[in-house]
């Protein structure tokens, strides 16, 4: 009877998963293998082919698309590089009561349309703006950054990174003081508190930002349109422009497709990496039964290392 429960509340959540998100992917990965049979329709599948890869996989195609990686793992760099010590500091050096108030003024961006705040940043970086007119009056010259690619790049951090902070500070925040009180009464300093009990409790939460920022920041379209101009070309610009200007469907989806393919081999490496980087501090941490190594000096226990008479009842025991 559980299990039925648990299935039924689980349903809509499946639902939603099904007909918002599979269905549709699935019709584009259907798109991509037909073509455009004429000027009046967008596409037609009744001769399937990989034509339409072989088409899409053009010298413009990789010169956007080494542009659209760029600003993608630099700009979710940057919100990881300012994200983590914002969440860290709302997590645990914020006073309790104020904590509500900093999450929700992370939030305040959201409630503004996403078009709305690409444009304010426009006119913000525009050569006649009042930033400008600064520089200008300070003797800084004109600011000249507009339609380029670092205005992408500042759009896109302004734009995600909530989306870094917020699953950040959640991480953060399971990590109680009562843990780091233990380790530091154990002999671990600050650093080592935040390398071998902070940081591991906290990865999946940083795990989840970096995907929440990096994965929506490679399909975007709309801050580079209006803060890059031709300078700032993504691989989203050039999907979009397949899709409601040039109405071929076949082609865009294969794009498409193509891009979820480097989004989803991205991300593996990104984990790869972050594994192996995290192994030897695994290694370290790992718990060992028994007596000490012999010719081992004795002295003060390692942090998260088990006491000689607890790790020898348990020896006997095993």
């Amino acid at each position: 009877m559980r299990s039925r429960g648990g299935v039924a509340l689980a349903f809509p959540a499946w639902a939603w998963l099904l007909f918002f998100f599979v269905v549709p992917v699935g019709y584009v990965v259907w798109f991509s293998f037909g073509y455009k049979p004429d000027i009046f329709t967008t596409h037609s599948n009744d001769v399937l082919s990989f034509d339409r890869y072989l088409e899409a996989l053009t010298p413009t195609f990789f010169a956007t698309f080494q542009n659209t990686l760029w600003i993608g793992v630099a700009g979710t760099l940057l919100c990881l590089a300012i994200g983590a010590p914002v969440a860290y500091w709302m997590a645990v050096k914020a006073p309790p009561r104020t904590r509500g108030l900093l999450v929700a003024l992370v939030m305040i961006p959201f409630w503004t349309n996403f078009l709305v705040r690409t444009i304010g940043w426009q006119i913000i970086l525009a050569p006649n703006g009042w930033v400008s007119s600064v520089m200008q009056s300070l003797g800084l010259g004109e600011l000249d950054i507009l339609y380029t690619r670092q205005a992408v790049l500042l759009g896109v951090v302004y734009n995600y990174l909530p989306l870094m902070i917020l699953p950040l500070f959640v991480a953060f925040d399971r990590v109680g003081p009562s843990l780091r009180e233990a380790s530091k009464d154990l002999g671990a300093g600050r650093w080592t508190t935040f390398l071998r009990v902070t940081l591991p409790i906290a990865q999946p939460g940083l795990i989840a930002g970096v995907l929440l920022v990096f994965i929506p920041l490679m399909g975007d379209y709309i801050t580079a349109t209006v803060l890059g101009g031709a300078k700032g070309n993504m691989i989203g610009q050039m999907i979009a422009t397949q899709f409601q200007t040039a109405q071929n469907w076949a082609l865009g989806s294969a794009m498409a497709v193509l891009l979820i393919l480097v989004i989803m081999l991205s991300a593996a490496v990104g984990l790869g990496i972050v594994w192996l980087v995290g192994l030897p501090f695994r290694q370290r941490s790992r718990l060992r039964l028994g007596p000490p190594p012999s010719g081992r000096a004795s002295g003060p226990a390692p942090v998260g290392a088990a006491p000689a008479s607890a790790a020898t009842t348990a020896g006997g025991a095993a």
